[in-house]
């Protein structure tokens, strides 16, 4: 049975992520971006022109299906059909893992973006969608030339690439944090999801940051701390008090640039502790 997380993301975005692979029906009606059949009236004639979905359709024929979209709201009149979209996408032989690898294809219609290709990752226990920042280098590709074939290229380079990401999580579940080490984990992660350098202007404390809603999210390792941390920074939902001391609620991260810019912070963060806890 099919179990959708999120259907809109606040003013800004809709998204729509599934327990099984998402039918064209259910990705058009929250991102009809996707099947554009042409592209917005400002591109050039070199602007080499695939739909998304004829993309997507090409993946799919190489075992890739998507399992969450998200395309965000353009309040430009008439630029809504072509706007930024982004889906996630497991291949068939990871697809119900306790951490399902994701490879992520951001693409837009009105210039705005290329085609880009990231690495991902998906936690069934606490349904966190994260980006694999700093593990494998994200990968463009313009409008022009072979754009289905570099996609599909480019999608199956984030595979062979995710031995890394599975390396890298392994070790981060081993590595035991110190409650100090938590607290500078959170204090930075705070720091981040504020753009601030000082943890003492956001609207909330850092340790609001590591209270888990689960009982598996109670440890103490590296990799259910940065879990823990990135799902309470990015669903928000953490009372606090503002800058005139009013009570406040804190927001999710719903636009794409910002929950991608966010996550893959997040993820250095949480792989430059390991790297320290390493040469410890």
């Amino acid at each position: 049975m099919q179990r959708a997380l999120s259907r809109n993301f606040a003013h800004n975005a809709n998204s729509l992520r599934s327990e099984i692979a998402l039918t064209d029906d259910q990705i058009f009606r929250v991102a009809p971006s996707i099947f554009a059949q042409e592209p917005h009236g400002s591109r050039s004639e070199r602007y080499a022109y695939i739909p998304t979905i004829d993309v997507l359709n090409g993946l799919r024929k190489e075992g890739f299906e998507p399992f969450a979209v998200v395309q965000s709201k353009c309040r430009l009149e008439g630029k809504s059909e072509f706007t930024k979209h982004m889906i996630r996408m497991r291949h068939a032989n990871n697809i119900l893992a306790p951490q399902a690898n994701e490879i992520i294809l951001l693409n837009s219609h009105d210039g705005t973006s290329s085609y880009q290709m990231l690495a991902g990752c998906f936690r069934f226990v606490c349904q966190n969608g994260m980006i694999a920042g700093d593990i494998l280098e994200d990968i463009r590709i313009g409008h022009r030339g072979d754009v289905m074939g570099n996609v599909i290229e480019g999608a199956y380079t984030v595979l062979q690439g995710f031995d890394l990401v599975d390396e890298s999580r392994e070790v981060m579940q081993q590595t035991r944090l110190s409650h100090e080490e938590q607290a500078v984990f959170a204090r930075s992660a705070l720091m981040l999801r504020y753009d601030t350098e000082d943890a003492g202007k956001a609207p909330i404390q850092a340790d609001q940051l590591l209270r888990p809603h689960r009982r598996e999210d109670t440890g103490t390792d590296l990799w259910t701390t940065f879990n823990v941390v990135q799902e309470n920074a990015l669903k928000g939902g953490l009372r606090g008090r503002t800058a005139n001391n009013h009570r406040t609620t804190t927001r999710a991260v719903t636009g794409i640039t910002q929950d991608m810019k966010l996550n893959q912070a997040l993820w250095a963060l949480a792989e430059g502790m390991r790297q320290l806890k390493a040469a410890a």
